[in-house]
């Protein structure tokens, strides 16, 4: 199996982790009502249970992230992280119920052609 194809559960596993961790955000911030530039609300916010969730779901995105550059160059493993529009928009709106316009599905499938056309075009070691 060449680094590309072994990268890339790695880079998908990632990519999945980036969009659950913005949607960890969202529902963090509107559990504490919001953000508000003081100490006391940013300190709440911080603690609340989700905005957690949100950031240990980048932190293991970054270590998955590493171990996906350690097999491919990044200009290889970076383009996938568009997929990330993808994964945000469907967990938006399984999860927080967001309305996703249809000239929205039609970007999001432009950029799901264009990230396998790169994956495509790469070359192997």
């Amino acid at each position: 199996m060449t680094p590309n194809l072994k990268a890339i559960p790695l880079i998908l596993i990632g990519v999945l982790l980036n969009a659950a961790a913005q949607i960890c955000l969202k529902k963090g911030l509107s559990a504490a009502g919001g953000l508000h530039l003081e100490f006391g609300a940013l300190v709440r916010v911080m603690l609340q249970p989700w905005v957690l969730a949100g950031l240990a779901c980048y932190a293991v995105s970054v270590v998955v992230w590493l171990g996906a550059l350690s097999l491919v160059e990044v200009n290889y493993a970076y383009p996938f992280l568009a997929l990330g529009f993808i994964a945000n928009a469907l967990m938006a709106r399984a999860f927080l119920a967001e309305v996703i316009p249809p000239i929205r599905w039609v970007a999001l499938a432009i950029i799901v052609l264009g990230v396998g056309l790169q994956a495509w075009s790469g070359k192997s070691h």
